[in-house]
């Protein structure tokens, strides 16, 4: 995040998930009590200097191109359902680079066009 020129941007749909898999995270023991609000809050201070932006997306919306998405790669690819809604989200709002840590959900972006650096 230091080395980024330009602000990250996420959806509500990111941080929700961010907030969620932390607060999962601490309920199954995988970091230490108190570990999911110390990192909730330095989410939210990058948020607040700037270094991350929340990009609003109809929700309706997002959900017509992850249909799309479902039936054009889902037998062939077989992604999870919250991977689609990502990319989907990714594509109606423009953007050109995708960031993610997971090898499917790497392939389905790339394969709608998304650059995804590793």
């Amino acid at each position: 995040m230091k080395m980024r020129e330009s602000p990250l941007t996420l959806t509500v749909l990111s941080e929700y998930e961010l907030g969620n898999a932390l607060r999962f995270a601490e309920f199954r023991k995988g970091i230490a009590p108190g570990d999911a609000a110390l990192f909730c809050a330095q989410f939210e201070a990058d948020r607040s200097s700037g270094r991350l932006r929340i990009q609003i997306c109809n929700l309706a919306d997002v959900v017509e191109e992850a249909k799309r998405l479902s039936a054009t790669h889902t037998l062939k690819g077989g992604h999870r359902g919250f991977d689609i809604l990502h990319v989907a989200t990714a594509l109606l709002l423009g953007v050109t680079e995708f960031l993610t840590f997971d090898a499917n959900q790497r392939k389905l972006a790339e394969a709608e066009g998304l650059k995804v650096p590793l």
